[in-house]
């Protein structure tokens, strides 16, 4: 099938490269003129046959927003329009109504990969009618990994994108637990090779995932992770995954306190342990390190 791609980033340019191995026709575009196939999205819609199909691949919000308004405008009744960047599930809902006005179809999907997914091949949650997901099913075969799983229709428009920020609130708390730990191997004198631990969970362990083989990866690179600042930004989805919990009185315990630490690896010197520190030394007369000038 031919497909319009709208954004050839560190991820679209990849699924570029991925439906095109599987023998479909892609037209990219970019305001990098470097790496796009056509100077615009009007040229990019010229090329494509009807029904149309184009997959925006563009940063939340505005850039998406501005991209999906532009195709609004130049795409046909009976097209479908896929947002597959990590747009909040509630923007998807407005874009499928604004759409749906003009006749034009609108499918929303959570893609997981990263850098690695040319190879392995993209994990994929849609949203979105069934016959708007079936002319954009093809790609979705094209991109997703191998065998029967990594794809998945997941529901109405929003869906996709739900479940890609769940996804995502998940990995934070995974993540955390494997700093912890590290950290706490790290610390103790008894433990005198932390990297060789990680490896060794690897295999025939219940902690073992892709997660562990990357920070096997990383201490391979950098044992100690000297190199590395301890800071780490939150990308906007745990943040909706929070507050889709308070929404509907779910409790994440852990997810929640994986995204304050977040918060907590952005301050040099914390004001929260300052007042803290200050108590002790007032109810306790626990010594108090000061600043030196």
């Amino acid at each position: 099938m031919e497909l319009g791609l709208v954004g050839l980033g560190k991820m679209g340019g990849n699924m570029r490269e991925r439906i095109r191995r599987a023998g479909h026709t892609v037209i990219g575009y970019d305001r990098n003129q470097d790496v796009a196939d056509v100077p615009g999205l009007e040229e990019l819609v010229g090329k494509l046959k009807g029904p149309r199909v184009v997959w925006v691949m563009v940063p939340a919000g505005d850039a998406t927003q501005t991209t999906i308004d532009a195709l609004g405008e130049l795409l046909s009744p009976g097209d479908v329009v896929v947002d597959g960047g990590n747009s909040r599930w509630t923007d998807d809902e407005k874009h499928a109504e604004e759409l749906k006005a003009k006749g034009i179809g609108f499918v929303d999907c959570g893609v997981s990969g990263g850098v690695w997914g040319l190879e392995n091949g993209y994990a994929l949650m849609y949203g979105g009618d069934a016959d708007d997901v079936a002319k954009v099913q093809p790609v979705f075969d094209a991109l997703k990994p191998e065998g029967d799983f990594g794809s998945v229709h997941a529901g109405k428009v929003g869906a996709g994108h739900f479940a890609k920020m769940v996804h995502n609130g998940i990995e934070y708390a995974m993540m955390q637990a494997y700093a912890e730990g590290w950290e706490l191997l790290e610390k103790v004198d008894s433990v005198t090779d932390v990297r060789e631990v990680f490896r060794s969970w690897q295999e025939g362990t219940v902690i073992r995932s892709w997660l562990l083989d990357l920070a096997v990866n990383a201490l391979d690179d950098d044992e100690h992770l000297e190199g590395l600042r301890g800071f780490a930004a939150d990308s906007g989805e745990g943040r909706w995954t929070v507050e889709a919990a308070i929404d509907n009185a779910v409790p994440l315990p852990a997810i929640t306190a994986s995204l304050f630490a977040r918060f907590a690896s952005r301050q040099d010197d914390s004001p929260q342990m300052k007042m803290i520190a200050a108590l002790r030394n007032q109810f306790g007369g626990h010594a108090v390190e000061s600043h030196k000038k």
